[in-house]
């Protein structure tokens, strides 16, 4: 559905570059990244709202490239929504349709079915000024798909939403993209949006694409430092990669972990590994279990976060683990007390 090759764009201050993408039809993909990184460059970039320096972007086999915005069959929802303040509610939805020759029966159709997903009817006379955040960004979503565009992108929609009004927006986006079939492509930074709503993700840092695969190779198996350290795996650690009668470990100087599922050559003297919180378990007595990973060490660090708390063991290295507040509770832990960490050895992930 949507196919960019060795896409670059020059700005003054900032570039994209050599950004290669491909996204299936009726995929809801989500590109992630911190800001500055270039999503929204992207994003203006597929849509045709900036120049390309060179590369090319297909969209439903077509070569978009040098088309302009209204021929691409795609519509653009920005975080700040952009409604027309002296429209009401139905201006607004009905506000693209002047430019798209539609079918007028199909048009109505289609207009009154997104006003009934939306629950939009009690506000259609109503102005934007009116509404709250969860109603405008419904406005807006009915606005954008009421053309029927081959693609939606949306440049974080949900940021500026109290919390009960993102988790609302977010179910529509979920119910809206499962009903309708449109790919849909978001910029977010917000890991719930991903965990949520994305089949398929991508890392973008510095304007290049670091990463691209499924949401759980994303979260976990980071393809580089940069990756795993925004995803939050937390206990990222280097060491040399040794082999000892057939098994792999990383040798941190201070700890030796075991890994599988390891494509690097044995006696490279710097790779990096992570390990997510929640594949550790904390224990106060050695635990028998399959986990190749043993360690013992002292608790320095309790963080309480809600529901659950992250527990920092100085086992040599400073590893971080994640347990649930009744867990906690039941094991009474304190600072400087003695535990044991156990983690597999396909919790690992190896990266250069």
């Amino acid at each position: 559905m949507i196919k960019i090759e060795n896409l670059c764009v020059d700005f003054p201050i900032f570039s994209l570059r050599n950004i290669n993408l491909f996204i299936k039809k009726g995929e809801f993909f989500v590109l992630l990244g911190p800001t500055g990184a270039g999503k929204t460059v992207l994003l203006e970039a597929i849509a045709g709202l900036i120049p390309v320096k060179r590369g090319k972007i297909y969209i439903g086999g077509r070569d978009v490239t040098d088309s302009p915005p209204e021929k691409r069959d795609v519509s653009i929802l920005y975080q700040d929504l952009a409604l027309f303040p002296h429209l009401t509610v139905l201006g607004n939805i009905k506000y693209g349709l002047r430019f798209k020759k539609n079918n007028p029966v199909r048009a109505k159709k289609i207009m009154s079915e997104l006003i009934e997903k939306l629950h939009l009817a009690p506000l259609l006379n109503r102005l934007p000024e009116t509404l709250s955040g969860g109603e405008k960004q419904r406005v807006a979503l009915a606005r954008a798909l009421v053309v029927e565009p081959c693609v939606l992108l949306l440049d974080e929609p949900l940021s500026s939403l109290d919390p009960s009004f993102r988790e609302e927006v977010r179910e529509y986006l979920k119910r809206l993209h499962q009903d309708t079939g449109i790919t849909f492509f978001m910029v977010t930074h917000d890991f719930e949006d991903v965990l949520y709503l994305a089949t398929k993700a991508a890392m973008m840092n510095q304007g290049e694409i670091e990463q691209v695969g499924e949401v759980s190779d994303i979260f976990q198996k980071p393809s580089s430092h940069f990756v795993a350290n925004f995803v939050r795996a937390k206990n990222i650690l280097s060491g040399k990669l040794v082999e000892k009668k057939g098994h792999i470990f990383i040798d941190t100087g201070n700890i030796k972990v075991e890994v599988t599922n390891c494509n690097l050559e044995s006696g490279r003297e710097k790779v990096y590994f992570a390990v997510r919180p929640e594949d550790i378990v904390i224990s106060r007595n050695p635990l028998s279990s399959s986990a190749r990973n043993l360690l013992s060490g002292r608790v320095q660090e309790i963080l309480h976060r809600g529901p659950v708390l992250y527990v920092t063991v100085d086992v040599g290295e400073k590893i971080t683990a994640l347990i649930t507040k009744a867990s906690f509770e039941e094991m009474e832990l304190r600072k400087g007390d003695k535990v044991f960490l156990a983690f597999k050895a396909t919790a690992v992930h190896v990266f250069v």
